[in-house]
Formats: C-alpha cells, structure tokens, sequence
C-alpha cells in the first residue's frame, strides 16, 4: 500500500483522551436496567471501579477488564505497546497480576496495510510479554477508525483486592507517574513534540504499572486506582466520593513531565480536558489565581497514567519504596484524604 496515512489522522481523537466525558457517561450508566449481583462479585459496576473482581475460592479472585482506544501516536509498535500496558493496568490497579490477555482489533482495512496492522498487534504482544503474559485469542472487525486494546484477566487474593471505595480521612495521596501524555499526545498531533519529548513519552505509557501487587500487600494502603482519560481531578474524584471525602491536593508537588508546561503555553491543551472539566469541575475548588494552563493540566487525560494510592500516613514511606524498586523514580505524595465535614465529597486545589 503506498502513501498510507498517518495513524492519528484516521482518528477523531487518541488515548484515553477518547473516552466518554464522564457526566454523559453517568448518564448512560443510571439507566443501566438492575440486575442481580451473586454474592461473589466483589466488585461491579457499583463504584466505577478500574475492574470487575470475582471470586473463586477463599484464595482467588478474578480481576476482569477491558481498555481499548484510537491512535495517541503515530508509530503502529508503539501504540500497540501503549494500549496493551494502558489495559494491562486495570488489573494492577485492583492488587492483582495478570495471566492472559485478549485483543480487541477494529481497522480501516482498505486503508491501512496489513504491516502496519501487525505492527500494532506487535507492540501489544511485546507489551503482554514484558507482563509473563500471553495473548491467548481476541477479536477483530473492518472499522473506519482505528482502534486496538485488550480484554486483561487477572488473579488476586480477596483479601487483597484494593478498590478506589477504600480512602480514609488522614490517608496521604501518592503518584506513580507524572502528567502530562494527553498535551504530549496533542502536541504530537500538532508536530510541537521533539524527538526528546516523544522519547519521554513513550518510557511513562508504556511502562507496566507492576507495583500495584506489592503496594496492595501493605496493610496500610486502604484504596488504589489509575490515573487516566479523567485525569487526575477526575481519578482523585472518584476516591472522594467513594470514600465520602474530599481529596486535597498540593498542586506543587505532582510531577509533570519535562517540556509539559512549555507545550501547554504553546497551545497544546486537549479538548478532552475540556470536556472533563465540564463534567465534575463542580466538585473541585480551584485556588484564587489558578491558570488555565494548571487547570487543563489537572483535567488531562492520561494515557496509561499512574497509580494514585491512598495510604495511612506511616504507611507512605513504604509505598514510596515500592515505587521506587520497580523504577518509579517520580512518584510523590501529592495530597492526603480528608473528611467532608457534611459537605459533598471533592476535590480541593491546596
């Protein structure tokens, strides 16, 4: 095939930047009909939770989730590679480990070649292998846009499982990785990225965010999840609000990546981060002065973002210590869990 188009120009959006701003999605999801719920589902759909979690004996659970998006680069391997680790950390983000994998593939046939094609599938196996894991089936159809990720199982003790309902007032927050894929995915887009740039970007989304296990084995670590389309507002969000809470923020001490906020002065905010901030900007309580740049970096979606951990407080330094033994070097604490003192859970800018 010649002259074939570039990946991200087959595409509306990229990332987890596609995902459904999170009022409509709250919106389809209420009128979801009830169904029953076995007593062995550990976690449903109830608490807009990174996975489903089943029990099969006193020793297993069963994580279960699926994560599949449109192009955040225009390279096949590594965008194969980013949305495989991107599903993959669903599964970490509940404590447990994966074992398989399934692929999800939709692609413009007449566009793309089949090279290209299984280049994705490539860096999505690469992605797998670097996980123990194979990619044991999946599924494919024509599609106008392209679209690759997985289905991801996994395996955890029931008494491990770490949903993000688990926050408690005097817990601190912690971060695995620093902001800023979705204006790095934007300036890519616009050709603002250089080769550094795109270089840093590629090491944070496709790095596996493997210390979920370790940190849900600490007693201490009361709630987990993963930073992503809703960006990191939207993410500590739903901590409050599963812990009936208010997530304060110290907007100092959460790690950008390096030339973030350069591309973010050039123009290189996504229309995603708009649009979550329509969705829940009401719940979160900006500091006088705030810019904008800070504001659309709070709401950015991240692609394959880290772990957001919610730990006691003398419980922090090991979680820190985990991070950094899977080569974690830019987690931080970035704020603590306070009670809502009859106010609605949300999130305050400290």
């Amino acid at each position: 095939m010649t002259d074939e188009p570039a990946l991200m120009s087959l595409a509306h959006g990229g990332g987890c930047g596609c995902k459904i701003a999170p009022g409509v999605l709250s919106e389809l999801l209420a009128k979801m009909p009830g169904l029953p719920v076995p007593p062995d589902l550990l976690i449903g759909t109830a608490s807009s939770d990174d996975a489903a979690v089943y029990r099969l004996n006193d020793t297993q659970a069963l994580v279960a989730t699926t994560d599949f998006f449109m192009p955040v680069v225009n390279d096949p391997y590594d965008f194969g590679r980013i949305a495989a680790t991107n599903a993959l950390s669903d599964v970490y983000a509940m404590g447990g480990r994966p074992i398989l994998a399934l692929a999800l593939l939709g692609m413009p046939i007449a566009k793309l070649s089949t090279a290209t094609i299984g280049r994705i599938l490539e860096g999505g196996a690469a992605a797998c292998a670097a996980a123990g894991i194979p990619v044991a089936g999946g599924h494919s159809i024509d599609s106008v846009e392209p679209i690759y990720g997985l289905v991801a199982l996994g395996l955890v003790h029931p008494d491990r499982v770490r949903a993000n309902t688990g926050a408690r007032p005097g817990d601190l927050l912690i971060l695995g990785k620093p902001l800023g894929t979705g204006v790095m995915s934007a300036a890519l887009k616009k050709g603002l990225l250089d080769a550094d740039g795109y270089a840093r970007m590629i090491d944070t989304t496709t790095r596996l965010n493997t210390p979920g296990p370790d940190l849900a084995a600490l007693d201490g670590v009361h709630a987990l999840t993963d930073v992503t389309g809703f960006g990191l507002a939207g993410h500590a969000l739903e901590l409050a609000r599963g812990a009936g809470c208010r997530a304060v923020l110290d907007w100092d001490a959460v790690p950008v990546m390096d030339g973030v906020r350069a591309l973010l002065a050039a123009g290189c905010a996504t229309g995603a981060s708009d649009r979550n901030w329509e969705s829940y900007g009401a719940s979160v309580r900006l500091p006088d002065g705030f810019a904008e740049d800070d504001r659309a970096l709070l709401t950015d979606p991240q692609t394959s973002g880290g772990l957001l951990v919610s730990a006691a407080p003398d419980t922090a330094g090991a979680v820190l210590e985990v991070f950094a033994r899977h080569g974690f070097e830019a987690a931080a604490r970035i704020g603590r869990i306070e009670a809502a003192d009859g106010t609605a859970p949300g999130v305050v800018l400290g």
